[in-house]
């Protein structure tokens, strides 16, 4: 039985919701985490696929492939991803991560690298907003906690709205990357085809679930996963994705460029 991971963070509902309710009969062991986690369980050979950061399977394209017509995407604002500063970025000298998704350190590293000082002491934290801030003179904020997110005299940088104002492309923030040497057929993709539509379909219904289970407003949810997150993989997204690719290269945060391949013959669906 394959073992495949994905993060349990609001935006992965729409897939990791339908998924479950088909667990009985897709013979798939589901397992959550954060992405940074699920990467590194991929890359130990625990898990057979996983949805994983970017960054992740840019580093490691030569060792893993893609799975079809899946990420977690997003083209101008997202409201998830947030770099929020007290103080202009060329005079902070802190600045806290949130490091469970390496994709958005990455990504603010690119945008922002003209502008933060070399001497610039980046602090592994805790996903709590209030406490990064509190110590520190910047935070970057992702997933669930960065929902809605407001603080009075800061400046708040959503760095997907950044980067579709700079470049004009799709920002790809998760990938399905599949373990080489696990062989994925057309059941599999047509089960993960058919999650995606269902969970498309159904995400008032899991907009209100969520917003149960966390507090956050219906309405919120509802237009962040109807109208801020992707979730395929076509040409925009790879398109975006190769983009990302090339400037990582070129700042060196990864080693090479090695072209996309799909765990599927059929790429994208």
């Amino acid at each position: 039985m394959l073992k495949f991971g994905i993060h349990d963070f609001i935006n992965a509902q729409p897939i990791l919701a339908s998924l479950k309710e088909m667990r009985d009969w897709i013979k798939l062991d589901i397992y959550t985490g954060n992405p940074a986690h699920l990467s590194d369980k991929l890359n130990q050979g625990e898990l057979d696929f996983a949805m994983i950061p970017s960054i992740e399977y840019l580093k490691e394209a030569d060792r893993v492939r893609l799975f079809p017509g899946i990420s977690i995407a997003s083209r101008n604002e997202v409201g998830t991803v947030l770099l929020v500063s007290k103080y202009p970025l060329a005079t902070l000298k802190t600045l806290a991560i949130d490091n469970r998704s390496r994709t958005s350190v990455a990504l603010l590293k690119l945008l922002f690298k003209d502008e933060l000082s070399p001497s610039l002491k980046w602090m592994d934290c805790d996903p709590d907003p209030e406490k990064m801030l509190r110590e520190h003179d910047a935070a970057l904020i992702i997933g669930d906690p960065a929902l809605g997110f407001k603080k009075e005299d800061a400046t708040i940088y959503d760095l997907s709205q950044e980067w579709f104002q700079r470049t004009g492309k799709t920002f790809v923030h998760a990938v399905i990357a599949v373990r080489e040497g696990v062989e994925i057929d057309e059941r599999i993709v047509e089960i993960f085809r058919v999650a995606k539509q269902e969970g498309l379909m159904k995400i008032a219904t899991i907009a209100r679930a969520q917003a149960r289970d966390t507090g956050f407003p219906e309405s919120m949810l509802v237009d962040y996963l109807k109208n801020k997150i992707r979730y395929n993989l076509g040409a925009d997204e790879l398109d975006g994705l190769s983009f990302f690719q090339s400037l990582c290269k070129s700042a060196g945060l990864i080693d090479k460029k090695t072209p996309f391949e799909f765990a599927y013959e059929e790429g994208v669906v």
